[in-house]
């Protein structure tokens, strides 16, 4: 009976690890393109300045030049939001890589992996800040009749990141008090 019990456990851990593993691979294809569409925006941004002509040919064929030759300050206020929105999410997702190569599922309470949850969800909720931020300015623009509409593909999951932030958060004050809990266990012993 206990070799059937062990035989179980070595199957139970070997699923544990493929999804793991499974979680990390989508964890870096993800931050891969992230960084991708980063390092495109801000090509963009410099042909933008630099060579207009060019942004027809270029990711997301982003031309903001109606905004451009309304308003510089607009210009740069745009794309700023628009640049750092997409620099925070791969910076996030970097801190996730982060965490799942330093996670160790036999002892997972760390005071390591608390900080890196509670990192993960300030750039949650930063990303969500700056996304509706976005949001609303451009709302306000559209009605000083700036061209805006191809813009909200960038912000248009703000409320998603302002609500995971606070389940983020939570998950990372449990990890915090489990390392508490851990240690005085291992001070008890």
């Amino acid at each position: 009976m206990s070799s059937l019990h062990h035989l179980k456990l070595t199957s139970c851990k070997r699923k544990k690890n493929i999804v793991f593993i499974i979680l990390h691979i989508i964890a870096w294809i993800i931050f891969v393109g992230l960084c991708i569409e980063a390092g495109a925006l801000l090509t963009n941004f410099g042909f933008s300045i630099f060579k207009p002509s060019m942004v027809s040919h270029l990711y997301q064929q982003l031309d903001m030049s109606d905004i451009y030759n309304k308003s510089t300050w607009t210009f740069y206020s745009m794309y700023s939001f628009i640049l750092f929105i997409a620099i925070l999410k791969a910076a996030m997702f970097y801190v996730v890589i982060q965490l799942l190569l330093k996670l160790d599922l036999t002892k997972p309470f760390s005071m390591y992996v608390a900080n890196k949850i509670m990192l993960i969800s300030y750039y949650a909720l930063s990303i969500g800040i700056i996304s509706h931020l976005a949001r609303e300015v451009s709302k306000y623009l559209m009605h000083h009749d700036y061209k805006v509409d191809n813009l909200s593909q960038f912000w248009a999951d703000s409320q998603a990141f302002i609500l995971m932030a606070p389940v983020i958060y939570v998950i990372g004050t449990i990890f915090k008090k489990g390392v508490e809990i851990q240690t005085e266990n291992d001070l008890t012993v």
